[in-house]
C-alpha cells in the first residue's frame, strides 16, 4: 500500500498511570518495518494525558485538568516517540487537530498539504486531538473517530487500529465463552453502532463502539480498516508486513 494510518489508543500506550515504553518501542519498530517496504505511515496516537499525569497528578475527570495534563504531556509524548524513532533514522512531526478542522475545506486542505510535505521527506506525522482548545461541540471524543477522518481526508488506503480489543466478535467475548472473532466484515449492525461506549483503562475514551463507528465511516467511503491487538503485534506484522491475515478483523466494502 502507498499510505496507511496507524492508530494506537491509551489502553495500549499506558500502564499503571504511565506510558508503556516497551509497547511504544514495539510500535515504532513495526512502523519502521512498514516504511522499509515503501509504505508511508501516519500515526494517530493517544497518550498525552497519561504522559502529563506522570509529571502532574491532577484529577483527569475534570475537563480543565485534562486539558492541562494534555498540554504538559503532549511534548513529552512526542519526545519519547522521537527518541525511539532515532534508532531508525526517522524524524517525527506533531500535528494537533480537532473535528472543526475537518468541517472546514480550507483547514483540511492546509493540514493535508503539511502532511503530504512531511511524508515526502520520510517524516512520520504524529497526530492527536487538540485537547487543549477543543470544546465539547468540536471534540471527536476519541482518536478512533479522528483516525478515520485522517485516513479518509489524507488519502490513506487503510486505517489500522491497534487496541486492547483484538477483533470484532459475533457477541461480547466478556459475557459469552463461545464468542467467535469475525475475520472480514462488510456491514455493521445498527444496534452495535448504537451500543453504549465501554472504554477500558483509566485514560481510554473509546471502546469497541467507537472503533465500529470508525469502521462504518470508512466502509461507506470505500476505505478499509483493520482492527488488531496492540499488546501482541503478531497479527499486525502478519497482515501489514507479510500480507497474511491470521488474526484481527478486516472491515471493507463488498466492492
Amino acid at each position: 500500500m502507498r499510505r496507511i494510518v496507524i492508530k494506537v489508543g491509551s489502553a495500549v500506550l499506558t500502564e499503571q498511570n504511565r506510558v508503556a515504553k516497551e509497547r511504544m518501542a514495539a510500535l515504532v519498530d513495526l512502523i519502521a518495518k512498514i516504511k522499509e517496504k515503501g509504505t508511508e505511515v501516519i500515526l494517530v496516537s493517544s497518550g498525552a494525558v497519561a504522559a502529563g499525569y506522570t509529571m502532574c497528578k491532577l484529577d483527569k475527570k475534570i475537563v480543565s485538568n485534562k486539558q492541562a495534563l494534555a498540554s504538559i504531556g503532549q511534548p513529552k509524548l512526542v519526545a519519547m516517540y522521537q527518541k525511539k524513532f532515532e534508532k531508525h533514522n526517522t524524524i517525527v512531526a506533531q500535528i494537533l487537530l480537532t473535528a472543526d478542522d475537518f468541517d472546514s475545506r480550507k483547514r483540511t486542505y492546509h493540514a493535508k498539504c503539511a502532511v503530504e510535505k512531511l511524508l515526502e521527506q520520510g517524516v512520520v506525522p504524529i497526530i492527536n486531538e487538540n485537547d487543549v482548545t477543543a470544546t465539547e461541540e468540536l471534540v471527536f471524543g476519541d482518536n478512533d473517530q479522528l483516525s478515520a477522518h485522517v485516513a479518509y481526508y489524507f488519502d490513506a488506503e487503510l486505517l489500522v487500529i491497534l487496541s486492547d480489543i483484538d477483533s470484532y466478535y459475533d457477541k461480547d467475548p466478556h459475557k459469552y465463552k463461545d464468542a467467535k472473532p469475525l475475520k472480514v466484515v462488510h456491514e455493521i449492525p445498527k444496534e452495535d453502532l448504537q451500543a453504549e461506549c465501554t472504554p477500558n483503562g483509566s485514560f481510554a475514551t473509546g471502546g469497541i463502539v467507537t472503533k465500529l463507528k470508525a469502521a462504518d465511516f470508512l466502509i461507506k467511503r470505500n476505505k478499509e480498516m483493520f482492527l488488531a491487538s496492540g499488546f501482541n503485534l503478531s497479527d499486525a506484522y502478519s497482515y501489514l508486513i507479510y500480507g497474511i491475515h491470521n488474526g484481527g478483523t478486516r472491515f471493507l466494502n463488498r466492492q
